[in-house]
């Protein structure tokens, strides 16, 4: 079974950049299609993109597409989400997912990391 564990987050202004990091365990990830979420209190999580196992593909929501990108290192088991051009909307709990299948919401991830807190301030 897949274990993920995220880099910290922290708190950064708004226009700055960050990147999330996502280590998962075992011997499988390439296999997975990976890909964060992202949650605020009283909402849904919501989807920020995703990535094919061989990271050929990407997709993400139109929210923070052109600012964000999902890149993975096979090599390294290590899946990332690069943040430009932040923002205070983009303040969340980012969470990484792991899934067999393809997904653009929740209900087809099978492991989720711990999840960890962005702020953006204005």
């Amino acid at each position: 079974q897949v274990q993920l564990v995220e880099s910290r987050g922290g708190l950064v202004q708004a226009g700055d950049s960050l990147r999330l990091s996502c280590v998962a365990s075992g011997r499988t990830f390439s296999s997975y299609y990976m890909g964060w979420f992202r949650q605020t209190p009283g909402k849904e999580r919501e989807f920020v993109g995703v990535i094919s196992g061989l990271g050929w593909a990407t997709n993400y929501a139109d929210s923070v597409k052109g600012r964000f990108t999902i890149s993975r290192d096979n090599a390294k088991n290590t899946v990332y989400l690069q943040m430009n051009s932040l923002k205070p909307e983009d303040t969340a709990v980012y969470y990484c997912a792991a899934a067999a299948r393809y997904f653009l919401g929740t209900s087809n991830v099978d492991i989720w990391g711990q999840g960890t807190l962005v702020t953006v301030s204005s």
